[in-house]
């Protein structure tokens, strides 16, 4: 069998879509101004001991240096409830939260109603990876939903079947 060699950026993208996953919203409340990006490389269960999870953002987001600032990050694992969320808080205008039930901690973590997890989070460290930061995030608290998790594959949104028992 031969692979393929060709690994510039579209292909990439490409080849990274097959692979699925969830979507976190990772946000906070910074001097009052709701502040948030969102991130298909989360990834749970880093460790135990620290409770660590992590993402991936690009260097060249505008948002992550505002974000980086917060005293703590709110993530929201988005479900199938929270369709069109994703999209309003990628986008480079307008208000990012219009219409969107958040909820805020007094610590200033920030997470989106309808989410099938929420995590209390801070900064644990930050470790430069090409043309991305990847980022660790202590867990400090969480809160479970019953919602079923909404799944990025091959660059659309998808929902898990609900399983059934017999």
């Amino acid at each position: 069998m031969s692979l393929n060699q060709e690994l510039d950026a579209l292909t990439l993208r490409k080849v990274f879509a097959q692979h699925p996953s969830g979507v976190a919203a990772l946000c906070a409340d910074i001097d009052g101004e709701k502040t948030g990006i969102v991130a298909s490389s989360f990834t749970v269960g880093v460790s135990l001991e620290p409770a660590l999870v992590m993402f991936a953002v690009q260097k060249t987001s505008n948002t992550w240096p505002k974000l980086r600032d917060a005293n703590r990050i709110g993530v929201s694992v988005l479900s199938e409830r929270n369709e069109g969320v994703c999209g309003q808080i990628a986008s480079k205008k307008g208000d990012r939260f219009h219409g969107l039930d958040t909820h805020s901690s007094a610590d200033g973590s920030l997470f989106i109603e309808d989410s099938t997890l929420w995590l209390d989070t801070s900064i644990y460290s930050e470790v430069e990876a090409g043309d991305h930061w990847v980022v660790l995030l202590e867990v400090h608290g969480h809160k479970l939903a019953e919602h079923l998790p909404s799944i990025f594959h091959d660059s659309r949104f998808h929902s898990l079947p609900v399983p059934e028992f017999v």
